[in-house]
């Protein structure tokens, strides 16, 4: 019997930024060893398309993506949750099967203000910021992953 891979939760409050970032860099540096999710308590509806602009320029395509409702996934096996904004840490829930929970905040550069490069440039830094701790975070657990039980 095939085990089915963990499936790590990112969790923000509108789901449009920060936790598409987010999924998109786990999603590619974690491969095969992870099922990658993201949601909001209360989602926006959308994904913000400088959040697919600053992702495309490094190569990764979160156009796909969809703003979702965290309650999709209360019926559903979540081994890890990780929020990433402060407001969503307060209210996320417990889900089925979770084993693990971490809070990395990070600043909302949906906020952003001054002309379209001043915003951009908050975007590029808070995804390269998501980039290096979701790149180490991945990096651990594939070698916890690969460890002999």
């Amino acid at each position: 019997m095939r085990e089915m891979k963990p499936t790590v939760l990112i969790l923000c409050t509108g789901n449009s930024c920060r936790s598409h970032l987010a999924e998109g860099i786990l999603r590619a540096v974690a491969g095969d060893a992870l099922k990658v999710q993201s949601a909001g308590s209360r989602p926006a509806g959308y994904v913000h398309p400088f959040a697919i602009k600053v992702m495309q320029e490094i190569g990764m395509d979160i156009s796909a993506h969809r703003s979702k409702h965290l309650n999709e996934f209360l019926q559903q096996p979540v081994e890890t949750v990780i929020t990433v904004c402060g407001n969503v840490d307060q209210v996320c829930p417990i889900f089925p099967g979770q084993v693990n929970r971490h809070h990395w905040g990070f600043d909302d550069p949906a906020h952003a203000v001054g002309t379209e490069e001043d915003r951009l440039t908050v975007f590029r830094r808070v995804r390269d910021e998501i980039r290096r701790v979701f790149t180490a975070y991945a990096e651990g657990r594939r070698d916890q992953l690969k460890a002999p039980k």
